[in-house]
């Protein structure tokens, strides 16, 4: 296989490689590192070794996604403030057609869906977005992460019942999301706290990521009446000159703050029965320097 082949099969693979990665690791950066790693070892891969391109490049990424991510909880326990995913820009476009295919990736890749995913092991992690993201048979997850069949069913099955108790039951039509995310936005724009209690639920949630580099509640904070109050005291302090943007982030819309400097946030809102349940908002830069898209 020429050099320019080996680049042009890893290429054709990269975007699946990149979408396993990140729904392990919950980190842009540390996908395109391990997507990067896969590389090297698929450049040095003896080809007559190799049948299936795609099942060995997943399975490369897969493991050493799953060694990574046993090295990043511990850095985890020392991270400042609630912890949320790097937003990843989604647009599936027209490579995934079909409809149900769609709602699947949206919801295994959604910021709830990937926080829930952080408590999980590594191991169960990885077999759950293989198994639920991706439909690999558990014989080939198996043989992907060096394990049992028997076993990874049991990680599978394990998994399946934390991720279902846990994970938050929303609306995802995404007109209705769309309405009241703009609803929200002028809202909480002009300091309408009126406005933001008929959007609110009475148990919504606000979530605040900023690492400790940016202002954002260090606790999320709960009930219509606190989340609302606190939106208005952050709307009277104000930003100078922001604008916003929309686009796609893990699956569903979102928007973007641009501030003088670039990237000032971003926020999504999590939607059930005409409410909104969860407000996930991330301002630590470090998670946002791949969304200044202009």
């Amino acid at each position: 296989m020429s050099t320019d082949t080996v680049t042009d099969v890893f290429e054709e693979h990269r975007p699946v490689l990149l979408d396993v990665a990140y729904r392990m690791l919950g980190r842009v950066a540390d996908a395109e590192d391990v997507v990067q790693e896969a590389w090297l070892r698929w450049r040095g891969a003896s080809r007559a070794e190799v049948r299936d391109p795609r099942g060995y490049l997943v399975r490369v990424t897969s493991r050493l996604a799953v060694d990574r991510l046993r090295r990043l909880k511990a850095r985890n326990e020392a991270y400042v403030g609630p912890w949320l995913p790097e937003p990843y820009v989604t647009d599936f476009g027209d490579t995934v057609p079909d409809t149900a295919e769609r709602a699947v990736l949206a919801d295994t890749v959604s910021l709830a869906v990937l926080v829930v995913l952080e408590s999980l092991s590594p191991l169960e992690r990885a077999v759950f977005v293989l198994r639920e993201a991706f439909g690999y048979p558990y014989a080939d997850i198996a043989s992907m992460l060096d394990r049992g069949e028997p076993a990874v069913r049991q990680l599978a099955g394990r998994a399946r019942r934390h991720v279902d108790e846990r994970r938050p039951r929303y609306d995802v039509d995404p007109a209705e999301r769309r309405d009241l995310t703009e609803r929200f936005l002028a809202a909480a724009s002009e300091g309408d706290l009126e406005g933001l209690m008929s959007l609110l639920a009475p148990d919504v949630r606000l979530v605040g990521d900023s690492g400790g580099k940016s202002r954002a509640p260090l606790r999320a904070v709960e009930s219509a009446d606190k989340v609302g109050r606190f939106l208005v005291g952050a709307a009277g302090k104000g930003v100078p000159d922001v604008s916003f943007r929309f686009l796609e982030v893990n699956g569903g819309l979102a928007v973007l703050a641009l501030g003088d400097h670039g990237p000032d946030s971003v926020f999504q809102l999590e939607v059930l029965e005409g409410r909104i349940q969860s407000i996930y908002v991330i301002r630590n830069p470090d998670k946002l320097r791949l969304l200044d898209l202009d």
